[in-house]
């Protein structure tokens, strides 16, 4: 097979993980409202470690998106 194929390719499979990135961001803060919503003391809790797990997902997103420009575009 040719290497601009491979190429494609992993820029393909590195673009999956960016769509990925935003499922979990909707997930993380679909939990975080049902557990708000669930039990409204907990709130001040949990909303420190809803930023940072959001912060945590956006960044693999972007990391996999920049994999994917770098190997679509090298």
């Amino acid at each position: 097979m040719d290497p601009q194929a491979y190429r494609v390719i992993g820029a393909g499979l590195a673009a999956i993980g960016a769509g990925l990135a935003a499922i979990g961001v909707g997930n993380i803060f679909g939990m975080y409202l049902n557990g708000a919503l669930r039990n409204p003391e907990a709130d001040a809790k949990m909303g420190g470690r809803l930023i940072f797990g959001f912060a945590v997902t956006e960044a693999l997103g972007l990391i996999a998106a920049v994999v994917a420009l770098a190997l679509a575009f090298s």
